[in-house]
C-alpha cells in the first residue's frame, strides 16, 4: 500500500515540475510566446473552418512539435550557458543546431498550414 502512495506522490511531483517548466518557458521566452500566439490563431481558424478529424490531428501534432522543440531548444541554451558561460565555438554550434531544429519545424508547419487552410480559404473567394 505504501509503494502505491509513494508512486502516486512521485508522479504528482513530476507533473508539478513539468508544469513549472511550462510556466517558466511561457513567462520568460519571447519565441515560445510567438509560437503560442500563432498556435491559438491556428486553433481558432481550425475551429472556424470545421477541419476534419484527420486535419485536426495533423494541426495538433504540428503545434505540439513546434512547441516541444522550442522548449528543448530553450533547455539546451540554458544548459550550455550554465556549463560554458564564455563564448565557445562548440557551444555556439550546439545552440545554433537546436535553434535550426525549431526553424525547420516552424517552416514545415507553415507549409502544412497552407496545405490544409489554403483550399478551404479559397472556397470563400
Amino acid at each position: 500500500m505504501t509503494s502505491d502512495w509513494n508512486g502516486n506522490k512521485k508522479r504528482g511531483i513530476g507533473f508539478r515540475y513539468a508544469w513549472r517548466g511550462l510556466m517558466i518557458v511561457a513567462k520568460t521566452e519571447r519565441n515560445i510566446k510567438f509560437h503560442i500566439t500563432a498556435a491559438v490563431i491556428v486553433l481558432i481558424l481550425s475551429w472556424l473552418l470545421h477541419l476534419s478529424p484527420v486535419e485536426w490531428t495533423v494541426i495538433l501534432l504540428t503545434i505540439a512539435l513546434v512547441l516541444t522543440l522550442e522548449m528543448v531548444n530553450t533547455s539546451i541554451e540554458k544548459a550550455m550557458d550554465h556549463l560554458a558561460p564564455d563564448v565557445h565555438p562548440a557551444v555556439g554550434a550546439v545552440k545554433d543546431i537546436a535553434a535550426g531544429a525549431v526553424l525547420v519545424a516552424a517552416f514545415i508547419s507553415v507549409i502544412i498550414g497552407l496545405i490544409i487552410f489554403l483550399p478551404k480559404m479559397m472556397a470563400f473567394l
